[in-house]
């Protein structure tokens, strides 16, 4: 089948190159416009926008999707499906242009986590398994029928970033299985079922850890954020990225107020008491220094048990 691509971020990036060495043909693809990133606020292309030109493919940077000039240019070339990884929602006039309807791979098993970060939020909430859902898009965000859905254990020190790795291949041949049952018309939509359950946006307020939750929460939170944004906290009045983490099992900070630290020596050992058990924080990253080992933190630093994270 011929196909517009429409994706933004790294995941999409192997959906977009194994559906070019598949059978059907990527005609053009359409992502965002490009943007400053970083601390120099370099202007750089969407990291869809960059590989597509690296692979010769026409590409639309519309600014607005209900734009009636882009409109015209998806009208123009004839595609018998839209294919959608990681990008905006798309209007009614967009999604029902080709014939054979514009399906979404998105990285939950659906209903369970819609919206912008299922990823992050599957291992915050501790889940032990998520996977794929390949659906058919509808007015109303990430509710449409499901074609197909894939299964997969999260282990138990996964992070976001290793869970993204594995999903975003995995995604890519069931994009091109879904593709090739569409086109044998084989496909045998089916609705939704089960609760619901919401991935919204990842906010600051997000990752600021809450020490008044358990040690399992804040480690799962720690997980869920890594590598990008980061948990944070606060000691000294400067916010620290909180990039890896671990539960120590021990009696001690049962009666110790959460965020305070009850272990801190040169050997990088940096206990801090939660609302119920110990976290050992193993790497950090003081505002505007680099990452760090506890170790590092703790022979740069003087600190006291006794002091707080807050």
């Amino acid at each position: 089948m011929k196909l517009i691509f429409m994706g933004t971020p790294e995941f999409a990036i192997p959906s977009l190159e194994e559906l070019m060495k598949s059978s059907h043909r990527v005609l053009a693809v359409v992502t965002g416009i490009d943007k400053p990133v970083g601390r120099g606020q370099k202007v750089r292309p969407t990291p869809i926008k960059k590989f597509a030109l690296e692979k010769g493919l026409p590409v639309l940077t519309p600014l607005k999707l209900k734009d009636e000039k882009f409109i015209s240019e998806l009208k123009q070339f004839e595609a018998d499906i839209f294919v959608v990884v990681a990008f905006r929602i798309l209007p009614v006039a967009v999604f029902t242009i080709p014939p054979r309807g514009t399906i979404n791979l998105h990285g939950s098993l659906l209903p369970k986590y819609r919206g912008a970060a299922p990823i992050n939020w599957a291992i915050i909430n501790g889940e032990q398994k998520t996977g794929l859902t390949t659906f058919f898009i509808e007015k109303k965000v990430d509710r449409g029928e499901i074609i197909l859905m894939r299964e997969t254990e999260i282990g138990p020190e996964e992070t976001a970033g290793e869970l993204h790795d594995r999903l975003c291949q995995q995604g890519a041949k069931l994009l091109v299985e879904t593709l090739d049952l569409i086109e044998q018309e084989k496909v045998q939509p089916r609705k939704q079922a089960g609760e619901p359950t919401l991935a919204p946006k990842i906010t600051k307020e997000v990752c600021r850890i809450d020490w008044n939750k358990d040690a399992e929460s804040i480690y799962n939170l720690v997980r869920g954020l890594s590598p990008y944004p980061r948990a944070t906290g606060v000691f000294h009045d400067t916010e620290m990225k909180i990039c890896c983490a671990r539960i120590v099992p021990s009696e001690i900070g049962q009666n110790v107020e959460p965020g305070t630290i009850v272990k801190a020596d040169k050997t990088g050992e940096l206990h801090v008491a939660t609302g119920q058990g110990i976290i050992s924080i193993t790497e950090l990253q003081p505002e505007c220094k680099r990452r760090m080992t506890s170790a590092e933190f703790l022979r740069g630093h003087q600190v006291q048990p006794g002091e707080k994270f807050e």
